[in-house]
């Protein structure tokens, strides 16, 4: 089971009415099926245009990995040459910080990821949350205080 175009829709919109309610930075906000396709993205105007790419890296690196990005934050510091590694397997496309939330759903199954970019990772985290939460599913954001 994947997330659906509906829940994608609903976490993106809920997202970015965060972001605007704490008068975040422009934000670009991307989900991911459980297979790593792409559901449903949106840019805010004035988000840079590396910022997909960025969103994208965070959410495909916490479900490649299987944890949240903050996680793999956490684990890269204490091991740089595994994550650099890592980094070049994949392409470079998992961004190891803050802003990429796994989704799982009622029975507590990985259903996808959402990538944000465009404030600090703190702050991405902040609302990627909030929009998983904002259609009924469960944030896994990972790190160590979880």
């Amino acid at each position: 089971m994947s997330v659906t175009l509906a829940q994608a829709s609903t976490l993106v919109d809920a997202a970015l009415q965060k972001a605007r309610d704490l008068k975040q930075m422009p934000q670009t906000v991307i989900v991911l099926d459980a297979g790593g396709h792409l559901v449903c993205a949106k840019r805010e105007d004035g988000s840079g245009i590396i910022r997909y790419d960025i969103a994208f890296g965070k959410a495909y690196g916490a479900l490649g990995m299987g944890w949240g990005s903050r996680t793999s934050m956490e684990r890269a510091a204490q091991n740089p040459n595994f994550f650099a590694a890592v980094e070049a397997a994949c392409g470079g496309r998992m961004v190891p910080n803050p802003g990429g939330v796994l989704i799982r759903d009622a029975g507590n199954a990985i259903v996808g990821a959402i990538g944000i970019s465009g404030d600090t990772g703190d702050n991405d985290e902040i609302i990627a949350i909030a929009g998983i939460e904002a259609a009924g599913l469960k944030a896994d954001p990972g790190g160590s205080k979880k």
